[in-house]
């Protein structure tokens, strides 16, 4: 799979992983950045892959990837947005 994907999930009784989630999207979209969402309820697969990407067999959505490489999680989206270093985080750069 090639660009940017979010991987996130609509089933969670989680209010911070919604939140996470909905905040990821909310920038990505106001910055016109594209990207495909992921959402790893629909298929054990989806999560496994995303926790093999991710390099932790524990990790929780939202997750952030582009091609196969890993970009972060929602602390480190959140620091290269403020840090006004997204493109860079992104390796879109």
């Amino acid at each position: 799979m090639s660009g940017l994907r979010v991987y996130s999930t609509s089933v969670t009784g989680s209010r911070e992983i919604k939140s996470q989630q909905s905040e990821v999207t909310r920038i990505l979209d106001g910055k016109r950045i594209q990207y495909q969402l992921v959402d790893i309820s629909q298929d054990n697969a989806l999560r496994d892959e995303m926790r093999a990407l991710v390099g932790n067999p524990k990790a929780t959505p939202p997750q952030i990837v582009n091609g196969d490489q890993y970009c972060g999680d929602y602390e480190l989206f959140v620091e290269a947005v403020e840090q006004n270093t997204l493109q860079e985080f992104l390796k879109l750069a």
